[in-house]
């Protein structure tokens, strides 16, 4: 995707999605720069020294394969981690140029130091697409795994699977990656259906009206 900063991407050539579903990068305008058509969405799962990304368009009912790959920090130093985040995920949406993100929510962990972390973490990686003025939905694990999976307590090696399936993916994701993946399908799913209730409600009312 041509951005070095401690990234392992897994973009169209090396993930090999199915022929029915592959976007080549080097032929589709698409990829760098969405039609009004397709809903470009960023997932985020956040991690001080891992954080998965991963990227889908939607395109009505079908979705597509982006991108995906993780941030390492690799750094001892929380602030340094910090900012390798942030700027991590500013080039990303830079260069990939999402309409939508979606990020999972903070998980209550036994150790206090890393759930302070990782909420650190998060907030570097929040502010980082909201100071790329993209709106930010947020969703727990279970929510994510209910919507991708559709058991709210599925393992990791279930969530890359149903991953794979969704995606139409020959290889297995990283585990941060395929979290970040499900994070934009399940934010990909949540949408979808706000939409389709909104307009079950604008014909109602328009019905409402006639009477």
């Amino acid at each position: 995707m041509g951005i070095n900063l401690h990234f392992n991407s897994m973009s169209q050539a090396s993930l090999s999605p199915s022929p029915d579903s592959r976007t080549d990068s080097k032929s589709s305008p698409s990829l760098a720069h969405p039609t009004a058509a397709v809903t470009r969405i960023i997932g985020i799962d956040p991690g001080s020294r891992l954080t998965g990304y991963g990227i889908i368009e939607r395109h009505g009912q079908t979705l597509r394969f982006v991108d995906a790959g993780t941030i390492r920090t690799e750094s001892a130093d929380m602030p340094e981690r910090l900012k390798r985040i942030f700027d991590g995920i500013s080039r990303i949406v830079d260069f990939h140029a999402p309409t939508e993100a979606a990020v999972e929510q903070v998980f209550m962990a036994v150790n206090p130091d890393s759930a302070l972390k990782l909420g650190q973490a998060r907030g570097a990686a929040i502010t980082a697409l909201v100071n790329q003025n993209l709106s930010v939905a947020e969703y727990t694990a279970r929510q994510i795994k209910l919507s991708v999976v559709g058991y709210g307590a599925a393992d990791k090696e279930q969530v890359q699977k149903m991953v794979c399936q969704l995606l139409a993916l020959q290889i297995v994701p990283q585990a941060d990656a395929a979290d970040a993946l499900a994070a934009a399908i399940c934010h990909a799913h949540a949408s979808s259906t706000l939409n389709k209730l909104q307009l079950l409600g604008g014909m109602t009312r328009g019905r409402g009206r006639r009477r």
